[in-house]
């Protein structure tokens, strides 16, 4: 019981620090880098607070350095997945009863840690586990995971505070419940700040969570578990299960207290999952909530009135930032046929001076992608290229798996707009090309918005603000994320929602109360201070008898 009506302040966003030599936070990165590097940890499940190791080992590697072993994870059984369901229902009953604002201050806590005290820990291990730069490191876990945290926290302040009107005879309430059951949460390997505000928001607004992260990352994910743990959250609110996709998601898509789904991750898994969970429906005590962020194939549009030094630097960062490992990276670029000697010149000189490597080499701009089956699918579309006589490969094309799974930034020029690599998601640093007659402007606009299933994000550039306007009307449903004179990525918490629609989810935009609000079942309640005491009305009443 809280006796006060309490406040959140709106946050600001977490500063970004820069890194640059001789720095303090350079040093400090540095020294934790080596520390980790020299130990491997044993990453168990964690299930209502205790931690538990199983009989299915795996190591987690370094994706830059085959021989780096990060640590030693256990992966959940049938057992384990059905204890963490059962401890995650039985904690649901305390959990729910807790104040908002005591959730908050737990979260809120979080926060303060990770922007403080464990950056640099956590930094560290994103570099050595997602192979990213400092600069992807910090942006990702220290900032937009700190951003989370604290402006969730705002979010849940301001939709407890948007109450019905009540007029004098009556007191009226809206009641922001959490939802029935449990909540399956599935965070992705790219982006540490999906790892931990998939869980974290349905806790916040009073949910309890089973968790299944991707497995390549769960030495990042585990020490996310911890921290949870540190800013103090109740043992069995969010259970760690890293497991088999297989036997994880069977499991629990067929438990009849399923009460939703946060997700990220490809379109094809999340079609499955909505499969099975319409295959069960009949088995569930409500309807499943269903909240997904999956697959992209983003665009930049280059008008013939674009500022070129803009549109480069959109190019080279939009593409190749943490490989082009980003469900938000640009992928494939429409450009006037006339403005194309220019920038293959201007690309041409980008990637002649970018450095791949080691993420612990601060001069290194691209790093591995994640894992040995990420990079044959990359290459299989490169080596496919190189045999097409529907397109070339003008820029990159090499890769080299023997240390670690690095693959050159690639830049490919298609005669069609529908070649392959223009339409499918690869989820790497591959970028490709369609140049256009400048007359055709509006046609290759539609012709953008219809080649892909995907709608998630996408830039234009120009200086003309007609071809602005029509291109924002054209491009309407092609992105939930549209972006003017600046690339498709980094989208930040509280200035831009992100979510796509179409194939590329459910747009319930994290980042903004719009997401919290799939997490909970308002309840509206009446109170009648003067009930009536008498069924009948003033029109029952006769007008002859009366007189």
């Amino acid at each position: 019981m809280s006796f006060g009506r309490f406040k959140i302040e709106e946050p600001n966003n977490e500063p970004v620090l820069e890194y640059a030599p001789g720095s303090w936070e350079r040093k400090a990165l540095i020294k934790e880098l080596e520390q980790q590097k020299k130990k491997t940890l044993d990453l168990p499940l964690v299930i209502g607070g205790k931690e538990i190791k199983t009989s299915e080992i795996i190591e987690i590697r370094a994706p830059h350095n085959h021989e780096l072993i990060l640590g030693k994870a256990s992966l959940a059984q049938e057992e384990h997945v059905k204890k963490a369901i059962e401890i995650a229902l039985e904690s649901k009953k305390e959990w729910m009863e807790y104040a908002w604002d005591e959730r908050a201050a737990i979260f809120l806590k979080a926060a303060e840690l990770l922007s403080g005290p464990y950056r640099m820990k956590l930094n560290a291990a994103t570099m050595l586990n997602l192979s990213k730069n400092p600069y992807q490191a910090e942006i990702d876990t220290a900032c937009e995971l700190t951003d989370f945290f604290r402006f969730n926290s705002y979010f849940m302040y301001r939709i407890y505070k948007e109450q019905p009107f009540s007029p004098q005879t009556a007191f009226n309430r809206l009641e922001y419940r959490p939802l029935d059951g449990f909540i399956f949460t599935v965070t992705p390997f790219n982006f540490v700040s999906i790892m931990g505000n998939l869980p974290s928001a349905p806790a916040l607004m009073g949910n309890v969570v089973v968790w299944k992260p991707a497995t390549s990352v769960i030495y990042i994910a585990y020490q996310i578990m911890k921290l949870f743990q540190k800013a103090g959250l109740p043992d069995g609110v969010i259970n760690f299960i890293p497991g088999r996709s297989s036997l994880v998601g069977d499991l629990v898509l067929n438990h009849s207290d399923l009460g939703g789904i946060h997700f990220t991750g490809s379109t094809e898994t999340f079609e499955y999952m909505w499969k099975k969970v319409g295959e069960n429906i009949h088995k569930y005590n409500q309807y499943p909530r269903l909240v997904g962020e999956t697959g992209g194939k983003d665009f930049i549009f280059i008008h013939k009135s674009a500022d070129l030094n803009g549109v480069l630097a959109g190019l080279t960062r939009g593409a190749f930032e943490y490989q082009g490992q980003k469900c938000s990276a640009a992928s494939r670029i429409y450009a006037p046929k006339t403005l194309w000697p220019p920038i293959k010149k201007c690309l041409e000189k980008d990637l002649s001076q970018i450095k791949i490597g080691e993420p612990d080499d601060f001069s290194n701009f691209i790093n591995a992608v994640i894992d040995k089956k990420a990079f044959t699918r990359i290459t299989e579309y490169i080596d496919l290229t190189k045999k097409s006589g529907e397109a070339e490969i003008i820029l990159g094309g090499k890769s080299d798996d023997k240390k670690g799974f690095f693959i050159d930034p690639t830049v490919i020029l298609a005669q069609k707009a529908d070649y392959k690599t223009m339409t499918e998601e690869i989820f790497g640093p591959v970028l490709t090309i369609y140049l256009y007659d400048e007359e055709k402007f509006e046609e290759t606009l539609h012709l953008c918005d219809k080649s892909t299933q995907y709608a998630l994000t996408g830039s234009i550039f120009a200086e003309d603000r007609k071809a602005i306007s029509i291109a924002t009307k054209i491009l309407r449903h092609s992105a939930g994320n549209f972006y003017i004179n600046v690339k498709p990525t980094g989208a930040v918490v509280n200035q831009q929602p992100f979510g796509g629609s179409r194939k590329s989810g459910t747009n319930d935009k994290a980042g903004s109360f719009l997401n919290l609000l799939r997490w909970v079942s308002p309840r509206s309640i009446k109170e009648r201070f003067y009930p009536p005491r008498s069924y009948s009305y003033p029109f029952l009443l006769n007008e002859e008898k009366e007189k």
